[in-house]
C-alpha cells in the first residue's frame, strides 16, 4: 500500500482535529501550497486575509469517481446541443475571480485576494488549471483546481447561466480521464456534488489513493478547446 512521504511544512493529515484542522499559519507560496496538496491538505482561510491561514484535511473526504459521474437527461441534452463552448486554461484569472464574486459570494467567500494571487501564481507555474464555459463569447461558468501527479483537487466553480457549472465539471472529468488522471478530489460533500455522483471516503483511504496517484507521470495538457462526444 502506497504511503505519503513526510511533509516539509505540515504535521501528518491524520493528526487533524475533529473539524479537519491540521495547522494554522504559514504562507500562500507555491512550495507550501504544493506540499500541502501532495499530503492531502489544503488552505481554507477566513474572509479576512489578516487572519492566520487554517490548513485542513477533512475526514471523510469527498471524491468524484470517473465511472460514477451522473449526467442527468436534461444535462445530457444540453451537452448534445453544444449550447456552450468549453475550453481549458484560457481564462484562469477570470475563473477564480468569478468564483469569488459570483452572485451571493462577494464578501462571503474564502477566496480572498491573497488566495487569488497565490493560485494565479500556481497557474503560471503550470499546477493550477481551469475549465471555462462560454456562451456567445461571454464567460458564463467554470471550475478551477490544482493538479499534482495524477491527482486533481477541484477548488471551486461558478455559473451565470443554467447548467454552466455542471457542464464545466463534466468536461473536467472527461478531460482528466482522457489525460490519465486517477483521482478527482472535491474535498467536502455537497448536495450538488452528490447529485453528480461524488461520494465520501475515509481520509485514510484518500491518502493512500493520493500516494498512488502522485506517482503517475500525467500532464493536464495544452490550453485550448475541449471536445467530447456525448451519446
Amino acid at each position: 500500500m502506497a504511503r505519503l512521504a513526510p511533509s516539509k511544512y505540515f504535521p501528518p493529515a491524520e493528526s487533524a482535529d475533529q473539524s479537519g484542522l491540521v495547522a494554522i499559519g504559514g504562507r500562500l507560496e507555491p512550495d507550501v501550497l504544493l506540499d500541502a496538496y501532495q499530503h492531502g491538505i489544503f488552505p481554507w482561510p477566513c474572509r479576512d486575509d489578516r487572519w492566520p491561514i487554517p490548513w485542513v484535511s477533512p475526514d471523510p473526504r469527498a471524491v468524484l469517481e470517473f465511472d460514477r459521474l451522473h449526467i442527468s437527461r436534461s444535462l445530457r441534452r444540453t451537452l448534445r446541443k453544444k449550447t456552450f463552448l468549453v475550453t481549458c486554461d484560457q481564462a484562469f484569472d477570470q475563473i477564480i475571480r468569478s468564483c469569488a464574486e459570483a452572485p451571493g459570494r462577494r464578501g462571503a467567500t474564502w477566496i480572498t485576494p491573497a488566495m487569488i494571487q497565490a493560485y494565479c501564481q500556481l497557474h503560471r507555474l503550470g499546477y493550477a488549471h481551469s475549465v471555462e464555459v462560454w456562451q456567445q463569447g461571454q464567460l458564463v461558468g467554470g471550475v478551477y483546481g490544482v493538479a499534482v501527479g495524477g491527482a486533481f483537487s477541484a477548488e471551486s466553480m461558478f455559473h451565470l447561466a443554467p447548467n454552466a457549472s455542471k457542464v464545466a465539471l463534466v468536461y473536467l472529468v472527461r478531460h482528466l480521464q482522457a489525460q490519465g488522471y486517477q483521482l478527482l478530489d472535491v474535498q467536502e460533500m455537497s448536495p450538488h456534488l452528490e447529485r453528480l455522483g461524488a461520494r465520501a471516503i475515509p481520509r485514510r483511504e484518500f491518502l493512500c489513493r493520493l500516494a498512488e496517484a502522485l506517482a503517475l507521470p500525467v500532464h493536464f495538457g495544452p490550453p485550448g478547446t475541449l471536445e467530447f462526444p456525448w451519446a
